[in-house]
């Protein structure tokens, strides 16, 4: 039977970590599949991440590092398609990659090693992919059953290419309103109509506009009635007003390793104040868990029990002055803000002229310095979006939404969040991995 050039067996929305692993999956698989991608280039979070090297997944994965609403949905992928998975992808591809802290893992040349890898895998089993792409209405059709399994296997089968859906086996009709890949759309209807089997939605979320984050997959779950849940920005820095504020604009650049706790959760990495506030790694962790009106507690000597530790020098330096004490085991400008915080009027006499009373109290605040940001930096500069779609209504096995068949949710775009340090990507991978051995 003949077909339509329009007519795909698979279609995918977005081009980023989850839609090409995906996209390649399926086509190795014998599908004829269509990468479609809103921005003038693909993989462009790829690019971006770990300053340009990459953190592609890491050596320790466990649910433990992720956060959703539902705790058990994306055991199933991560299972399915572990970090061993892509790490042994990687390394056919002969790209180069070190271990650096906490078991993450970085391209040691660059993050377009990973791009490259991508494309090269979707190349090899003919994906077609189109940017600069421009959806108008996504309609389901009527009629058709599945024509493949609702359960995910193990592994890509090897098995003969399947047979092309037939005409009354497509589910879904996009309006295509703009596409490199062909060109200028039709102009006598200003569309292009396309028609595909299955349809993965893998357009990420809210996070990093300038990278093209947006809501357009939320746009699309509406549309068939899936549920979001509260969304804001993870993985971000955090702000702060008045004092505190011109504090991290006297410091900004200064990095120093400490502790950071809020709602039960404790990070242990560098802090970075910048002139907006505070980021680095440890605030990156902690703001998944931050909610507007909560501390932050700061241990700025996570290895010392700083009040016992200042008592001690009281008796064996006393002489000298707080001050100095502390620069030995923090930055000076960072001690000297702290003196005018918490000891100014002692800023000039020894150790020994303290109470114990006072040393103790000084102690607490350094292991314990509670601070309450203003707000965050928002999805400007957040590397990922807390929250998605509601994953109630998503098989855990194959991504599909459970109501509508044939429509698939990867990626970011769900309610699965990972830590920093690789995570969010191995997400990416497992979920686009699980939806591409099925559509």
């Amino acid at each position: 039977m003949k077909h339509s050039p329009f007519d795909y067996d698979v279609i995918v929305l977005g081009a980023g970590a989850a839609g090409l692993l995906c996209a390649a999956t399926a086509a190795q698989r014998g599908r004829r599949v269509l990468l479609l991608e809103k921005a003038n280039k693909v993989g462009k979070k790829i690019l971006m991440s770990g300053g340009g090297r990459c953190n592609f997944t890491n050596y320790v994965v466990e649910p433990e590092h992720y956060l959703s609403e539902n705790l058990h949905f994306y055991k199933a992928a991560l299972t399915r398609y572990t970090q061993w998975d892509f790490i042994a992808l990687v390394e056919r591809h002969g790209i180069d990659y070190e271990e650096r802290k906490h078991g993450q893992l970085f391209c040691t040349q660059s993050a377009k090693d990973i791009l490259a890898m991508l494309l090269s895998e979707c190349s090899a089993h003919g994906v077609e992919i189109s940017t600069h792409c421009e959806i108008g209405n996504i309609t389901a059709l009527t009629g058709g059953t599945s024509t493949h399994s609702s359960e995910a296997p193990d592994q890509v089968p090897h098995e003969a290419p399947r047979k092309r859906a037939s005409p009354d086996q497509y589910r879904y009709r996009l309006e295509l309103l703009s596409g490199q890949k062909y060109g200028i759309v039709n102009q006598a209807v200003g569309r292009l109509d396309l028609r595909c089997q299955s349809l993965v939605i893998a357009t990420g979320a809210l996070s990093i506009p300038s990278l093209g984050g947006s809501g357009v997959g939320y746009d699309i779950a509406k549309q068939f009635g899936l549920a979001i849940t509260e969304r804001r920005a993870g993985l971000v820095p955090l702000m702060f007003s008045s004092a505190v504020k011109s504090l991290c604009e006297r410091l900004a650049g200064l990095s120093v390793a400490v502790e950071v706790s809020c709602r039960q959760q404790t990070f242990s990495e560098n802090l970075l104040f910048t002139h907006r506030g505070m980021s680095g790694p440890v605030i990156l962790q902690i703001s998944n868990y931050w909610r507007p009106g909560d501390e932050i507690r700061i241990n700025l000597l996570p290895d010392i029990d700083a009040a016992d530790w200042l008592l001690q020098a009281k008796q064996r330096v006393g002489k000298i002055r707080l001050k100095t004490h502390l620069t030995d085991s923090l930055p000076k400008a960072l001690v000297n803000e702290l003196q005018t915080l918490w000891w100014q009027t002692e800023a000039d006499i020894p150790l020994a002229e303290f109470s114990d009373k006072q040393l103790v109290a000084i102690g607490a605040q350094l292991n314990g310095w509670r601070l309450k940001p203003s707000a965050s930096e928002g999805y400007r500069t957040a590397e990922v979006t807390l929250g998605g779609i509601d994953t109630a209504a998503i098989s855990s096995k194959t991504m599909e939404t459970k109501q509508q068949p044939g429509l698939y949710f990867i990626g970011e775009v769900l309610d699965v969040t990972g830590h920093l340090g690789g995570f969010n990507f191995q997400w990416a991978w497992s979920s686009g991995y699980s939806a591409g051995l099925v559509v």
